[in-house]
């Protein structure tokens, strides 16, 4: 059997180099941006109509309103599937995506086109979003459980027992109890909803993935952009490592606007849909077509922004967090390899 070519080796090293930094990338954007998630989260849902949810004037209320009665609990929820999903998620789309990019590169001596890394970038949002629709989901779920909730929380009563190890510090008792609430919530959504429940909120999600495609293609056009005057003024070869994480940070702010602006109804769809169903196990919104319906009735085109003010302070700091430790996890991994 013939050996792998050098090419093919460092054409494979790199996609799992791309999945790494993708992934590290996923986890420091969601530990440092998770209550805004919450906040943002909750204004989705709440049409005025619904009594489980307390009401908030404004992100900062929302966030003071949650830390003093619910405390960090509260502010946190959901937390580890969001680390999950978000960890998941961003390893898997960085990794389809290079390798969608390399494919369509393929006989090509010029760049790629901006329709190209659209279609690369769409590629690899309709996969994740297949891949990692039922975290989102338990995410979504265990962030509107509050004290005003009627149906049964999700509390690990049929998940994992941790007799026996409460003893060995209060660091793994919080760590099994996360296991247990996200264990009992997959649990509960099986019983009581079947596996499709898993799947609520699919349609708005791929929808969602054209929120990639246009900031991974923005963000690109951009880079090169920003190289092309940086080389100018440096009289150098226009290639990335002219650009510094202050660059990278401007870059991934202004093209998760950009997305934003475009893709943020899509969002509030699926957050509705996604809600947990009442005492009668009957779901508020029956598709994407009656949410729309019913928030274009009720709402009225501010329906489908509510929450976009915690989003743009969660997601534009988080963009610039995401793509400076990617580019410069993407660039350590670089120099090791020229060591080896």
């Amino acid at each position: 059997m013939a050996a792998a070519s050098p090419s093919s080796t460092e054409s494979t090293r790199w996609q799992w180099e791309n999945g790494f930094a993708g992934a590290v990338a996923g986890f420091a954007t969601v530990a440092a941006m998770h209550p805004l998630d919450v906040v943002r989260t909750r204004f989705q849902v709440n049409d005025g109509r619904v009594s489980h949810l307390p009401g908030y004037n404004n992100t900062p209320h929302a966030l003071f309103t949650i830390a003093r009665y619910e405390g960090l609990k509260g502010l946190y929820a959901g937390f580890y599937p969001a680390v999950l999903g978000s960890t998941i998620s961003w390893g898997l789309y960085f990794f389809f995506y290079s390798r969608a990019k390399q494919r369509y590169s393929k006989n090509r001596v010029e760049n790629l086109s901006p329709g190209l890394h659209l279609a690369a970038a769409a590629e690899a949002g309709a996969l994740v979003s297949l891949c990692t629709n039922p975290i989102w989901l338990i995410k979504t779920r265990l962030q509107l459980q509050t004290p005003l909730h009627e149906s049964r929380p999700y509390n690990g009563l049929h998940g994992l027992h941790v007799s026996g190890v409460l003893a060995t510090g209060l660091e793994l008792k919080k760590l099994v109890y996360a296991f247990r609430l996200n264990d009992d919530a997959l649990r509960t959504i099986l019983k009581e909803e079947g596996w499709t429940a898993l799947y609520k909120g699919i349609m708005p999600a791929l929808f969602l993935v054209s929120h990639g495609a246009i900031q991974f293609t923005a963000y690109e056009e951009l880079r090169k952009v920003a190289t092309n005057i940086k080389s100018e003024k440096s009289s150098s070869e226009a290639t990335p490592e002219v650009l510094n994480s202050l660059d990278y940070a401007f870059l991934g702010a202004t093209s998760k606007v950009i997305a934003i602006l475009f893709t943020y109804p899509f969002q509030v769809v699926r957050a509705r849909l996604q809600q947990r169903p009442n005492r009668n196990g009957i779901p508020r919104y029956a598709d994407s077509w009656h949410v729309i319906k019913e928030t274009a009735r009720f709402e009225g085109v501010r329906g489908f922004y509510k929450g976009i003010t915690a989003n743009l302070l969660k997601n534009v700091p988080a963009s610039s967090i995401t793509f400076i430790v990617y580019e410069n996890v993407l660039r350590m991994l670089k120099l090791t390899r020229r060591d080896v």
